[in-house]
């Protein structure tokens, strides 16, 4: 394990222990706004692909019944699907090129903007993500 660094230690380890029960367990949660609908999700979840990178938000959420639109079916062809990770982000893959080439094209972008076909979280932190206002028309409750 590596030494982390930082100028408030004990949060930092705080963090470092959440990592390390929640890999442990196999599970984390992933929070869609703003619903507020708190789904788990875990290592099951890369084996069940609908659309989108295995294991992505978007594949999360459609395996749960959440709607997110998505009008390549998950492909980098369009920022239909474009999500703001609230909280979490570190835990999520890097963009490629092609998905920041289709960020640049997605309305409202901030720092913490993803595609949600191709943001894949590891699994070490909860996420919060925020479903913006162009896409919430399509968002629906679960009855998980």
């Amino acid at each position: 394990m590596s030494e982390v660094t930082t100028t408030d230690g004990s949060r930092a380890l705080r963090r470092l222990a959440q990592r390390v029960e929640t890999v442990a367990t196999g599970g984390f949660k992933i929070t869609y706004l703003p619903m507020k609908l708190t789904v788990e999700a875990g290592p099951p979840d890369l084996d069940a692909h609908h659309e989108g990178q295995p294991g992505s938000l978007l594949d999360i959420a459609l395996k749960n019944d959440i709607e997110i639109d998505h009008s390549c079916g998950g492909f980098t062809a369009c920022s239909t699907c474009h999500v703001i990770v609230r909280e979490g982000l570190e835990s999520c893959n890097e963009t490629t090129e092609d998905e920041d080439d289709m960020l640049d094209e997605a309305p409202g972008l901030t720092l913490n903007s993803r595609l949600a076909c191709q943001c894949v979280p590891d699994g070490s932190v909860d996420i919060v993500v925020e479903i913006p206002a162009w896409n919430r028309n399509l968002a629906k409750e679960s009855s998980h």
